[in-house]
């Protein structure tokens, strides 16, 4: 059976078996929002104070409001508080304001006051910021395209979302204008006119109105958009400002771009709560970096995803301390019982650890806080307790509730929920069933699989058809084995999840050629990257005979797990030559798990991705006792080329004994390396 057939038949089964419960009885003990918590968590709840005591309870009352007015409020209250900062520039609340209001009258000059999608598509930074308010203060509906990822892609959230302009940038205004052929519908923030206002529009937008599309994977190979209402965003951020108790005094950072699809949400966050955002690009920044940061900065809320945390704490030494931070916030992938011995060896007791699990469709649906006392014995860590106007129903396959204790498809039935998709009645009606008892709640089916214990807390496992979280990031593999299938000497093509020791999770390509071809992996690669985001495509490639299959279908369980080898490339095998290159190859054989790596293998080629880069880059900074900015990795992706670059960076602080031994660590070099390693002495001498 076809899956919308299939979600067809349980919709109107749970329908009729859930209209009979709902007229017994208000739905069974597992199904109900849990106001009220176990003492435990209520006991470390009650630590998720700034200690000033400046925080406020975002009320209902104020969700029935648009996002502007709500942010606008903000701004009367503490115009000269900053509100952002990233790279060493902040705004503060009036100035973010006045510079959003000049977008907003751009936009709203040249499109006037309809209610129409706007595709923002700018470099991550405080531009980025500035656009998604003024978009949304001009009345129109917010998309986010990711200028790093492949045109096509880009191409098609501008075509599905039916876009009318492009805010974009300077860095992005040629690709903008390339998209879209009118002139006039490209707003390039950096060559606004003079003389745009900076006063609010004042624009008289409901709550009902749409804010937001936000574009996820989808299993048709192109990614698919689901959109909100003002309202919507406005409860899930009240959700969150509620259950941390951010306040203005709170300083929040988050290492993920704007450009994603929750990015939006976590800039508004800290927006219409008062307090300050900081934006740290880990890409080009570095995990190295972030313990100053995190100093200097003050900040008190730390957000990362699961893999970040884990990259970032692998890196200290162990005498870092953060007294500051009282809330370290994990998201986007399942954590392990590691990161939480993590926190509780790198944070101050005062700092709690947040648990949550969200969905695209449905928002944040649960939060589990841990503290220091906090013991955890089962397998999985728990997602915890359904957040406000949510309940939490567990279904088997035919729609109806499982017994407690027992796995079920998790779903969700609130007034809160997504519009939908953008543009796709059948696969909204496919995800989202009407209330059973015609009332304005609905039930969105995560696709999540969940066992509920008996005090109401959510056990989370897994999901229950292919989309999974890779470094953060939802991937559905649907579309990668599509974009794999289009390679013209593929024959069949599979993906799988496998995990590493540490926990992170990571994709294999499985593939069965077409006879007489023989592509390299590092042909593979370059052609996936023009079609998919760099975290979608694959670390490692298995080549097969043929596929497994059952009635016709992949076998995913009879894949084999990716041997720990280096993979077939066009670059042939070179060992190392000298003492530099062999140190140098042992850490990239720790960090990629393979073994061995030749000093021209292109680090990428090998199934690297930067958060493996920050940990290679922290690796040689110990070992060689010099400071290499991240950047370094970037430019210099093999082993050899490092090992040039680290040996210029010696030479220019070491003397005697040390200068004749790496004079005869260059006897080893090509004369292509050793004529550029002379060639950079000459110039620094020069200099």
């Amino acid at each position: 059976m076809r899956e919308q057939e299939k979600h067809s038949s349980i919709s109107n089964r749970f329908n009729s078996t859930h209209t009979k419960l709902e007229l017994e009885s208000d739905m069974n003990d597992q199904s109900t929002s849990v106001t009220h918590l176990p003492p435990e968590q209520e006991t470390i709840r009650a630590k998720c104070f700034h200690p000033s005591g400046t925080f406020v309870e975002f009320t209902e009352k104020e969700i029935e409001q648009s996002i502007p007015e709500c942010f606008e409020r903000i701004v009367r209250k503490d115009p000269d508080r900053i509100a952002i900062k990233m790279e060493g520039s902040a705004l503060t609340y009036d100035s973010l304001n006045k510079s959003a209001n000049r977008i907003a009258w751009a936009l709203h000059n040249q499109l006037g006051e309809r209610i129409e999608p706007v595709l923002l598509l700018c470099r991550n930074g405080l531009g980025s910021a500035l656009s998604c308010l003024g978009i949304l203060k001009a009345g129109k509906i917010l998309a986010v395209a990711n200028p790093s990822s492949p045109t096509e892609r880009i191409a098609h959230v501008l075509e599905n979302s039916q876009a009318v302009a492009i805010v974009t940038d300077k860095y992005n205004r040629n690709l903008a204008r390339e998209l879209f052929k009118d002139p006039q519908q490209v707003i390039d923030i950096d060559a606004l006119e003079y003389d745009l206002p900076d006063e609010n529009l004042a624009l008289k937008i409901p709550p009902d109105a749409v804010a937001q599309i936000v574009y996820s994977s989808g299993s048709t190979g192109q990614p698919k958009g689901i959109f909100f209402d003002h309202r919507r965003v406005l409860h899930d951020i009240m959700t969150d400002i509620n259950a941390s108790h951010i306040c203005p005094d709170d300083r929040l950072i988050t290492v993920k771009g704007l450009s994603f699809g929750a990015g939006p949400k976590i800039l508004f966050k800290a927006l219409l709560s008062g307090a300050a955002i900081f934006l740290y690009d880990v890409k080009s920044e570095g995990l190295s970096n972030l313990t100053a940061f995190l100093t200097k900065e003050g900040i008190t809320i730390c957000r990362l995803g699961a893999s970040v945390f884990r990259n970032f704490v692998n890196q200290l030494s162990g005498t870092e301390q953060f007294p500051l931070i009282r809330m370290i916030t994990l998201g986007g992938q399942t954590i392990a019982h590691g990161d939480i011995e993590a926190y509780k060896k790198t944070f101050s007791d005062s700092c709690v650890l947040r648990h949550h699990l969200s969905s695209s469709e449905a928002g944040t649906l649960c939060y589990y806080f841990i503290d220091k006392e906090t013991e955890i014995s089962g397998a999985n860590i728990p997602v915890g307790y359904s957040v406000e106007n949510k309940k939490i129903l567990l279904l088997d396959e035919s729609g109806n509730e499982v017994d407690l204790g027992e796995v079920g498809e998790i779903a969700v039935r609130s007034r809160y929920l997504s519009s939908g998709y953008w543009r796709s009645d059948v696969l909204t009606s496919a995800r989202f069933l009407a209330d059973p008892i015609g009332g304005d709640e609905r039930i969105c089916l995560t696709g999540d699989l969940g066992r509920m214990l008996s005090d109401g807390c959510l056990i989370h496992l897994g999901r229950k058809d292919f989309v999974f979280k890779i470094r953060g990031f939802r991937v559905e593999i649907g579309e990668i084995e599509r974009a794999l299938l289009s390679h013209p000497q593929v024959n069949q093509a599979g993906v799988a999840v496998w995990e590493r020791e540490g926990g992170e999770k990571y994709l294999a390509g499985y593939i069965a050629l077409r006879k007489g071809c023989s592509p390299r992996v590092d042909e593979l690669r370059s052609f996936l990257a023009e079609k998919l985001p760099d975290y979608m495509v694959p670390s490692a490639f298995v080549f097969l005979e043929d596929l497994p299959l059952t009635n016709g279908k992949l076998d995913r369980k009879a894949l084999p797990r990716p041997e720990n080898k280096r993979p077939e490339l066009t670059q042939p095998y070179v060992s190392p030559r000298n003492d530099v290159e062999h140190k140098l190859v042992q850490i990239w054989q720790e960090v990629l798990e393979l073994n061995p790596i030749g000093i021209n293998d292109h680090f990428f080629d090998l199934g690297g991705h930067s958060l493996a880069a920050t940990r290679v880059v922290s690796q040689v900074i110990k070992k060689f006792q010099l400071e290499i900015p991240l950047q370094s990795l970037f430019q210099s992706p093999t082993v050899s080329q490092m090992a040039v670059m680290i040996m210029e960076h010696q030479t220019k602080t070491l003397g005697g004994g040390d200068l004749d031994r790496i004079l005869v660590e260059l006897e080893s070099l090509s004369d292509e390396e050793a004529q550029r390693f002379l060639d950079t002495e000459r110039g620094t001498e020069r200099r």
